[in-house]
């Protein structure tokens, strides 16, 4: 008979193996199709840049920001200079913000900052996405778990401890 305790215990093993990989993945996968929507004109924010970063022409800066998002995107995908990537992934994050601080009265229903509109839902939203940069940040440097290459073609688990 199968217990609570093992069944609790191979779904933890999987979540370790898994889950930061599955989050590196997705965030990745939103940053190309952001991306690509914006290269290609056809993103429903260019009104919400151009009336942010007013003072640069959103004919240029969108698709900029597109191409900026999907060298991100790539990156995470493919794990290729995740530091330079995930820098430039912090700054676009925080670029988002300026939606709250120059539009309050997009971001804010009658000027409450509890109540979001859906732009100030959108932007707040990327408090997730920037929390998932930081554990993929943390991955820079040594495998994610559970890929650990031992240097003679063999592969070893990832041990984790708790604190």
């Amino acid at each position: 008979m199968i217990s609570i305790d093992q069944i609790d215990g191979s779904v933890t093993r999987f979540l370790r193996r898994w889950s930061i990989p599955a989050l590196r993945i997705s965030v990745a996968v939103v940053f190309i199709w952001f991306g690509a929507l914006k290269i290609f004109g056809v993103t429903p924010v260019t009104d919400l840049v151009a009336s942010t970063v007013y003072w640069v022409d959103p004919d240029w800066f969108v698709p900029v920001l597109g191409v900026a998002e999907l060298v991100v995107g790539l990156g995470l995908l493919f794990r290729v200079m995740l530091r330079t990537v995930l820098a430039l992934f912090a700054l676009q994050m925080l670029g988002t913000f300026l939606v709250l601080v120059v539009l309050p009265d997009v971001s804010f229903q009658d000027g409450n900052v509890f109540k979001l509109t859906v732009e100030g839902e959108f932007v707040v939203k990327n408090l997730v996405l920037l929390s998932a940069g930081l554990v993929v940040g943390a991955t820079v440097g040594r495998p994610e778990p559970g890929n650990h290459d031992t240097g003679d073609g063999a592969r070893t688990t990832a041990t984790f401890t708790q604190v």
